[in-house]
């Protein structure tokens, strides 16, 4: 009988919380997004022209889906067995604030390289790419990368998810870890200052040179 009481007042526990805290934070994080990918597309049609632009710069991927469902996942059995762990307000307030960061500083990145910034690593120079040394370049060599992590973890903080929060950051710092040596070897063919540029400029991501 006290298993199926304490089994009741979870679910009751959970109902309400589910009516406020839910909606909002789950809310929140469909917002930010629906947003971040549908923005995303639109800056890579205005930049580079519809017929140059897939489905591709929305940058959902099947390991990217994946995540976000079992993010999901995360969050809904803690608020069933730990609901009051979704009630630390100044914790989610503070992701939400990393999300908007993030986004800011993600699309002034796209906004600043123009059609020099591609979605894709480019191995081959052409005549539009550029190197950005101004704007937000001018403070971090990757805010696109800078923006994304900060935007990713911060999705994760605001749901208040622990388990997630850190696998995000693992998972991302290493997936940018792993590129950015990749990129920059192409960007350093392609452009001889580059050099002294990524001496005197940090890459944006920690502990990545």
């Amino acid at each position: 009988m006290k298993p199926f009481l304490y089994t009741l007042n979870q679910f009751g526990k959970m109902t309400e919380l589910f009516s406020h805290t839910a909606s909002r934070q789950l809310s929140q994080m469909f917002f930010a997004v629906l947003f971040f990918h549908g923005f995303e597309y639109l800056l890579a049609i205005v930049f580079h022209g519809k017929s140059n632009v897939t489905l591709k710069s929305l940058l959902i991927s099947q390991q990217y889906i994946l995540a976000m469902i079992l993010s999901i996942l995360e969050y809904l059995l803690e608020l069933y067995f730990s609901p009051e762990l979704k009630e630390h307000w100044w914790i989610s307030n503070f992701g939400l604030l990393m999300v908007v960061v993030g986004e800011v500083i993600r699309k002034l990145a796209i906004i600043t390289g123009g059609r020099a910034f591609t979605h894709l690593i480019q191995r081959y120079h052409e005549e539009h790419h550029k190197l950005v040394t101004h704007g937000v370049y001018s403070i971090v060599r990757h805010p696109g990368y800078t923006g994304f992590l900060i935007w990713s973890v911060g999705t994760q903080v605001m749901l208040c998810n622990p388990v997630s929060t850190v696998a995000f950051t693992v998972v991302v710092w290493n997936f940018f870890h792993r590129r950015i040596p990749y990129e920059e070897y192409f960007l350093r063919q392609f452009f001889g200052e580059y050099e002294e540029f990524a001496k005197r400029v940090p890459s944006g991501i920690p502990f990545v040179m």
